[in-house]
């Protein structure tokens, strides 16, 4: 399940995820329990010329496919042979009443001990789609991750054209050294760290980098056929921009949750988004191939891989026709032309576009009334050198990231441990702030102090609260686009626009109506997001950037949900395996 570590093509993945749909066609309309097994190994895997030990699945890079229906319960056995402390995230399962089931390292569980295992056992109720999993502690997501497909109930059609055949897509990012080693590194010296070395496209770079002509994803169409790419951006740090030469993609789907669809040229896609895309093959055979690239949407100071993973979209030859490889190997092959570097006006529109379907199967159920209003700031500053020594960040201080100001720090046992057990004054505060401390100008001349305040804060929320939250990017050592995951809900982005927000004016202009609804959203470069959602699922949940080193830096929070006055509104008791710090 999922691609080897060896070269690969699309052939089987396609054709394995097209028995997987056919396999689950034939279950029952309730949804069944299934197993799966995860051995955390090291095994040694060559990209780029280089070889290099890495943290796997089950020896496969990306990692297994997880496949099930809307309404099946997964059990997911996760057993840690490796060196490294170890947690998996299912990246936008709801996790309703089983947050114990989560992933995030110290806020929803101790981590998997080395020889160690656990169980996460959680229901998917009322999703279908797109998702993934990865892991959730330091920056170990590099090559622990796969696809979490979610397909609708039995007999339940999508909302859009059945596709000849399914193709997940998954971006990554590869480190000829160690990531672990890379963050540590800059942590202890305050700089940035070491970007990555290449892009990939299902674990391979392809042939724009050197020596990886063979590791190249291919994918086998048919002239005049459809077919559903689900995209996943695993990548650590990286927006990335995504377009097949000479063919447009219609969006369907973000986030596991269904959209109007709209026809595109190209794709924007943060880190922990998921797309769905329909690609309308050609109807005749063309006699060329095409590339479909990938590079980063960049719009910080700092430095990053400035670099394009390529595929390449091949087309079957028609039957009865011989075509010698040679002179399939002279056809044409085309690049797609992305958008520049720093597009943020292309984000903008792009993410505009996105509107959910709302119609009486799928409506948008947006909060009307709002009882609680937060705003945070959302952004870069610094923390003082440690001891007498002069670090690598700005003017000597380390790096640091913030939300309204407040570094996150991590706890040493786990937070929702300590809020089921009552102990939570020995672990965090609930004294998060709902507003910038000191308001300034947000996206103007950055203050003069850029420093950081540090603490283990969180809002606490009764249950059923309706939210509504402005994230303000701030120009603080640099304007720039921020992906922030919320753990434990959708929301709908109801908002968004440049400059500071302005709350007289634009709630004016919120639709409230069909806005996207989604797991992770891109605060803009130099402007603001609003979202709105429910809290109804009662437990810890996690906050933070999925750019890895804005969270490493402490651009995370947390939110306390209370358990409501029901027994189904009520936080399950932990397992009896729970891991122990």
């Amino acid at each position: 399940m999922g691609a080897s570590v060896l070269p690969s093509t699309a052939i089987f993945g396609a054709f394995f995820l097209q028995f997987i749909v056919l396999s689950l066609h034939l279950e029952p309309v309730l949804g069944i329990t299934r197993h799966y097994k995860f051995d955390i190994k090291s095994q040694n895997v060559t990209r780029l010329c280089h070889t290099k030990s890495i943290v796997l699945v089950n020896g496969q890079f990306p990692g297994p496919r997880i496949a099930a229906r809307e309404g099946d319960q997964l059990l997911i056995k996760v057993v840690n042979h490796v060196s490294n402390n170890m947690t998996i995230h299912w990246h936008g399962i709801r996790q309703l009443r089983t947050g114990w089931a989560d992933g995030p390292a110290y806020v929803t569980q101790c981590p998997i001990q080395t020889g160690q295992s656990y169980v996460y056992n959680f229901t998917i109720t009322g999703q279908r789609g797109t998702l993934f999993w990865h892991a959730h502690i330091s920056w170990l997501r590099a090559t622990v991750h796969g696809p979490l497909i979610i397909l609708p109930k039995r007999g339940v059609p999508y909302p859009f054209p059945k596709p000849h055949m399914e193709v997940p897509i998954i971006f990554g990012e590869w480190f000829n050294a160690d990531p672990e080693a890379i963050i540590s590194q800059a942590l202890q010296t305050g700089g940035g760290p070491n970007v990555s070395d290449a892009y990939t496209i299902n674990g391979l770079p392809g042939p724009l980098y050197n020596c990886s002509a063979k590791d190249t994803f291919r994918l086998k169409v048919k002239p005049g056929k459809t077919y559903l790419l689900r995209l996943i951006n695993a990548a650590l740090n990286d927006e990335l921009f995504f377009s097949i030469a000479k063919h447009s993609l219609t969006v369907v789907e973000a986030d596991a949750l269904y959209v109007k669809p709209f026809e595109t040229q190209t794709i924007l896609i943060a880190p922990g988004q998921t797309t769905n895309v329909l690609l309308k093959t050609k109807p005749h055979y063309p006699k060329a191939s095409f590339f479909m690239t990938a590079r980063p949407y960049a719009t910080g100071l700092g430095t990053f891989d400035n670099s394009t993973v390529a595929g390449i979209l091949e087309y079957e030859q028609p039957p009865n026709k011989f075509h010698p490889r040679s002179s399939v190997d002279k056809h044409p092959l085309f690049k797609p032309i992305l958008p520049a570097l720093n597009d943020t006006s292309f984000a903008m529109k792009f993410t505009n576009k996105l509107r959910s379907l709302n119609n009486p199967q799928f409506p948008a159920n947006v909060p009307q009334k709002v009882d609680k209003k937060f705003f945070f700031t959302i952004g870069l500053g610094t923390s003082p050198c440690k001891g007498n020594q002069t670090c690598q960040g700005p003017n000597g201080t380390m790096f640091a990231a913030s939300v309204n100001n407040v570094s996150f720090a991590m706890p040493t046992t786990a937070l929702l441990q300590a809020h089921f057990s009552a102990q939570s004054y020995s672990f965090y505060t609930t004294d998060f702030p709902s507003n910038p401390v000191i308001p300034f100008n947000y996206t103007g001349a950055p203050p003069n102090n850029t420093m950081v305040s540090n603490g283990t804060k969180l809002v606490v929320l009764p249950f059923n609260t309706s939210v509504e939250l402005v994230m303000q990017d701030t120009s603080i050592l640099g304007a720039e686009s921020h992906p922030l995951h919320l753990h434990g809900f959708n929301f709908f982005v109801v908002g968004q626009g440049f400059g500071n927000f302005d709350p007289n004016k634009d709630p004016k202009n919120f639709n409230l109506v069909d806005p996207v609804e989604r797991n992770t959203v891109g605060v803009p470069s130099g402007g603001w997001v609003a979202i709105r959602f429910l809290a109804d699922n009662p437990g810890v949940w996690f906050m933070h950037c999925h750019l890895e080193v804005h969270t490493s830096w402490g651009l995370k929070m947390a939110w306390i949900v209370l358990d409501g006055k029901l027994p189904n509104q009520k936080l399950f008791p932990p397992p009896a395996d729970l891991p122990e710090c």
